[in-house]
């Protein structure tokens, strides 16, 4: 099978693509994250991703457009809706190029994040796979977070401490500050 697997980041991948090669799965990344706020921080995480890419023969696509303002103007007011508006664009855009590019089906390394809403992500998928054509596929990867951790350490990847969003990246300082 054919598996496109939208990537968030370096260290998120690890995991689940070590699990989905061990099975019948041929992998191919694909990096679309317009939520990641400041620049800097989405350009770290590509050339991490890219880093990795390399180092385990990971075939990738690129979707490489910073859309912050677009992000903004559909998350402004609704600031509680986020996280849905995000894995919407994501997992949308990764349905999409799955089907233009005969992928058999679609799937994210988000699901390997503890702090991530896995039945939003669940649901979400599995709507876009019914709207567009291309089945979601659902694994539950956090119980190889650790195992990301240690890797990503021992490669020498960039860590990010916060999920990407200018929201999250607030609320990870203000924790700090208040802690």
């Amino acid at each position: 099978m054919r598996l496109l697997l939208h990537i968030c980041c370096a260290n998120c991948a690890i995991y689940p693509l070590e699990r989905l090669r061990k099975g019948e799965d041929e992998v191919t990344g694909f990096f679309f994250n317009p939520n990641i706020h400041p620049y800097q921080e989405y350009m770290r995480r590509l050339e991490s991703l890219r880093e990795y890419a390399d180092k385990v023969g990971l075939r990738m696509i690129y979707r490489d457009e910073y859309l912050l303002e677009e992000f903004l103007r559909n998350v402004a007011h609704r600031e509680g809706e986020r996280c849905r508006y995000c894995y919407a664009i994501r997992l949308e855009a990764t349905a999409r190029e799955a089907k233009k590019s005969g992928f058999d089906r679609f799937s994210t390394t988000l699901l390997q994040s503890t702090h991530q809403d896995h039945p939003l992500i669940r649901e979400t998928g599995e709507r876009f796979a019914q709207e567009i054509g291309v089945p979601f596929y659902y694994e539950d990867f956090r119980q190889g977070w650790r195992r990301g951790l240690e890797v990503s350490k021992a490669m020498g990847l960039y860590r990010q401490q916060y999920c990407g969003c200018i929201y999250s990246e607030k609320e990870r300082y203000l924790q700090r500050a208040k802690g």
